[in-house]
């Protein structure tokens, strides 16, 4: 009997989400399966945003590879290629200035603050709590406009660099950065408040999309995923790197295991981000910002973790001893937390389903490495070379001659 007949015998209804859809910021496919309106199977597709970055650095030099692993996510740029650089310099043997590390460390706060700031907005949209969106994205532009003056580029900041970092920040720059941490202080303080004490707000995320701890053990979540269950998973503590060798990170942890634990500990992390930043900008030691690094990478394999603002992000790097990497790999931490997205849905309501997906912070081109084609008599993992042939042909039906185009030179 099929699903459908299924259903109808038993009063269930399957809502198809995406992957086009208003409260999907990136295409994905969700199958809820209701009993009235509570769900009751959530079934999770997504694979819609594969762009081949992986094979795209395999085919490329170091240097190029470096701009497009920025690109996995523009949110996240920075911490991607600090973890991508951090593989390479370990392959090399690079021993990276002090002030490069404080550098890093700095911009990548910088960003946890445009990201969980970015994510407050949308979580309060998602539940309609618009006033919350339009004040927390009014206090992001703060953080954009420093990052801006950083790297020269609101997203994709271009300060990492092989062997430390390629930008310095001048005394006027850390004076602002910190006279912004001052202003944003106080406006967190009223968040972190506003989600403690809020009865509309804790009555919506509370109890919903439940991730017990054996459950985020079982699915290898990650992050504020982890941490809104009790379980400290942050790389910056369980693994220091970079600044973090020398500057202790406290770890936020909460044990609601639920949409309303990932929120708070999202704000109660910007918090720390804030008193992390002020002791980086004041310690930073004098000295190089950056080594020369080689323009191959001897034989051998590297592996790289750090604490992005989603959780860990893992970078691998295989080399030949040629001066394009033999293989690239990245776990981006919305990879892990998808697979735990199912067991959060089922058995609440519909209407909590966008928030809950919401919750991971889920980025779905960090997670796409491959496509799944599954159909009438298909069922197949399609690889890079079939993904080159496809989009030739759609080219070619478009009346397109693809070695017409000329591709952008790094």
């Amino acid at each position: 009997m099929s699903e459908r007949n299924q259903n109808e015998r038993t009063n269930k209804v399957v809502v198809p989400i995406g992957p086009q859809h208003p409260s999907l910021k990136e295409p994905g496919s969700f199958k809820i399966t209701l009993d009235g309106e509570k769900v009751e199977r959530a079934v999770v597709e997504i694979g819609y945003n594969h762009r081949g970055i992986e094979k795209a650095c395999e085919s490329r030099n170091y240097i190029q590879a470096l701009y497009i692993i920025e690109r996995v996510c523009g949110i996240c740029s920075h911490a991607h290629t600090s973890c991508f650089c951090q593989a390479f310099e370990d392959l090399a043997g690079l021993e990276v200035p002090r002030r490069a590390h404080y550098i890093r460390g700095i911009v990548g706060e910088l960003e946890r603050l445009h990201s969980h700031l970015l994510w407050l907005g949308v979580a309060a949209h998602e539940i309609g709590f618009d006033t919350l969106f339009m004040y927390t994205w009014r206090d992001r532009e703060l953080v954009l406009d420093l990052l801006a003056r950083i790297g020269g580029n609101r997203v994709n900041y271009g300060v990492n660099t092989y062997g430390g970092v390629r930008r310095d920040l001048e005394p006027e720059l850390m004076a602002d950065i910190l006279l912004v941490c001052d202003q944003l202080e106080e406006k967190l303080k009223y968040y972190a408040n506003l989600a403690m004490t809020e009865s509309t707000l804790i009555g919506r995320l509370k109890g919903i999309g439940v991730l017990l701890p054996e459950d985020v053990k079982k699915y290898s979540a990650v992050g504020p995923v982890a941490r809104a269950a009790g379980i400290m998973d942050d790389i910056r503590v369980t693994e220091p790197y970079g600044v973090f060798k020398e500057i202790a990170v406290n770890p936020i942890t909460d044990d609601h295991c639920d949409v309303y634990g990932r929120t708070l500990v999202r704000v109660k992390e910007m918090l720390e981000a804030i008193r992390l930043i002020r002791i980086m900008v004041k310690e930073i030691p004098d000295g190089p910002i950056s080594v020369r690094p080689p323009r191959k990478l001897p034989a051998g394999e590297a592996f790289a973790r750090v604490e992005a603002p989603r959780g860990e992000d893992i970078h691998y790097i295989r080399s030949t001893g040629a001066d394009t990497p033999d293989r690239v790999r990245v776990r981006a931490p919305s990879e892990a937390n998808w697979h735990g997205m199912s067991h959060m849905l089922e058995g609440f309501q519909l209407a909590d389903v966008p928030i809950i997906i919401a919750a991971i912070d889920p980025c779905y081109s960090c997670t796409d490495r491959a496509i799944h084609l599954i159909g009438d008599g298909i069922n197949q993992l399609t690889d890079w070379a079939q993904i080159r042939a496809l989009s030739i042909e759609q080219y070619k039906a478009r009346g397109i001659d693809p070695g017409s185009i000329k591709m952008r030179e790094f």
